[in-house]
């Protein structure tokens, strides 16, 4: 007996095939054809349980059918498959009633448990009513599975109101994915408001966020409205969470739990329906072994974690990483229309492990556009500003003052662009958890690869140091006499 009547839309023959046989293994109907017209057929005459279709097809976009099939179907499961792997085509995928939206290449398994939970759930709740994906850009750039999943998240997210947690180091993007939630979201008429947490000092926070009557405290003149009361109606954007002091973090709480607040000062409650997100480079559950942070914020905060993977793990990303950056100092006003990179070039940037993330990378490509004419941006030339980055245009180092210039020049280097986020609070943990591998880098770079010049000059074993280099699979970037 089937298990249900699947209709597989694909102008690939070989999808085609292969979803025809696998959903037939599994113990469905399946139903094959190349194109949009076949298929408003067969859904218009009553023909299917879930449909799997591809979005591009040679008669139609399937964008521009959803809507007919969900007004005679509404209830009719539909399956989007895409190789337009943006978020924005996930976003459109969802804000037009598309049960599940998968991108291409796909799993198989994966594909087979969506339709079998389809089969189950013939329910569609989701809400069209949306901004159309095509109104907004959205900066968050990249193919690899990893995004993939980031941004199917984020379309089903969007849908909803619950707080979000997002983690990821400095560098990839946490903002850009707050504002892209927000702005996709039913919050978005509200105000979006951000604060840095780490950019505050300690005694003004719950000001900054809560606001505080005239004569709170010394030099309150006036009333002022905090952050929440800003936001109302929107979005609150909480970055670097794990900075927030204890105090504050009590306050948060009480906030998260009743939905009111009370200004300094203040004594009567106010009502908030701020949506909160939150987002942190630090390891939460580590702050909270060490008494730093409240466990019971960290589960009201994390009820939907959303980690961002550091550009290291995604290096595919690059090329289209490198051709969005381009295209964004072109529309700055700058003159990258018609820079290219040659392969070789873009070889080495995938080579390289990005300390800093997408938020180097995009430095970096600023920087070369700044600094050369060249229409065709070669490997040397990519080598070339390396080598001016990490070590200073030294040469030759003859002694430990160039060494620890070209570091210091090097440090310099990676924290460009960091703005508000370098704040003297955390920094040693900032600079001991994400700068050792780029400080013995730029070490080893600075003396020429000489381990025992390196290790004197950081003042470490040099056993310590090759444990270090080995284990943080550091490759050193040489420069000619």
């Amino acid at each position: 007996m089937s298990k249900g009547h699947i209709l597989i839309a694909d102008d690939d023959a070989a999808i085609r095939t292969v979803l025809q046989r696998a959903l037939a293994r599994a113990g469905f109907e399946p139903q094959i054809t190349s194109n949009a017209t076949t298929l408003w057929q067969w859904v218009s005459r009553g023909e299917g349980d879930v449909v799997v279709t591809d979005v591009v097809m040679p008669d139609e976009n399937i964008f521009n059918l959803l809507p007919r099939i969900k007004k005679i179907r509404p209830e009719l499961p539909i399956i989007v498959m895409s190789a337009q792997n943006t978020l924005m085509t996930a976003i459109k995928a969802t804000e037009l009633g598309a049960y599940e939206y998968l991108p291409k290449p796909f799993d198989l398994n994966e594909l087979l448990a969506i339709v079998d939970r389809a089969m189950s759930d013939t329910r569609n709740n989701i809400s069209p009513a949306q901004p159309k994906a095509n109104e907004m850009d959205v900066s968050l750039v990249g193919r690899s599975g990893a995004m993939q999943e980031i941004y199917r998240v984020l379309a089903r997210l969007t849908q909803t109101d619950l707080t979000v947690l997002i983690n990821g180091e400095s560098g990839t993007g946490k903002e850009l994915v707050a504002r892209a939630l927000h702005d996709y979201s039913k919050q978005k008429n509200g105000e979006y408001v951000a604060i840095n947490m780490a950019a505050i000092p300690k005694e003004l926070i719950e000001s900054e966020l809560f606001g505080h009557e005239k004569g709170a405290f010394t030099g309150a003149v006036t009333r002022n409205s905090g952050r929440f009361e800003q936001a109302k109606g929107g979005t609150l954007f909480l970055d670097e969470i794990g900075d927030m002091p204890m105090d504050a973090q009590t306050r948060l709480l009480r906030v998260l739990q009743e939905g009111e607040y009370m200004t300094v000062g203040g004594r009567t409650p106010i009502k908030t329906d701020v949506r909160i997100i939150a987002a942190t480079h630090r390891d939460l559950r580590s702050l909270i072994s060490q008494g730093l942070f409240r466990e019971d914020l960290f589960y009201r905060l994390n009820v939907v974690p959303l980690n961002l993977p550091p550009l290291r793990s995604r290096k595919e990303d690059i090329p289209d990483l490198i051709n969005h950056f381009l295209g964004k100092v072109a529309d700055d006003g700058g003159n990258a229309q018609t820079r290219t990179f040659t392969p070789e070039a873009v070889a080495k940037l995938q080579a390289y492990e990005w300390p800093g993330n997408v938020r180097e990378l995009e430095n970096l490509i600023r920087r070369i556009v700044a600094l050369y004419a060249h229409d065709v941006i070669t490997e040397d030339l990519v080598l070339q500003e390396f080598s001016s980055q990490i070590t200073g245009q030294l040469h030759a180092p003859k002694d430990e003052y160039d060494i620890c210039e070209a570091v210091e020049h090097y440090l310099a280097g990676y924290f460009q662009g960091y703005g508000n986020d370098l704040t003297p609070a955390g920094l040693y943990q900032r600079i001991l958890q994400q700068m050792e591998k780029p400080l013995l880098t730029a070490c080893l770079t600075a003396t020429r690869g000489n381990q025992l010049r390196a290790a004197e000059l950081l003042g470490l074993n040099r056993n310590t140091l090759r444990d270090k280099i080995r284990k943080l699979d550091i490759k050193v970037i040489t420069t000619s006499e």
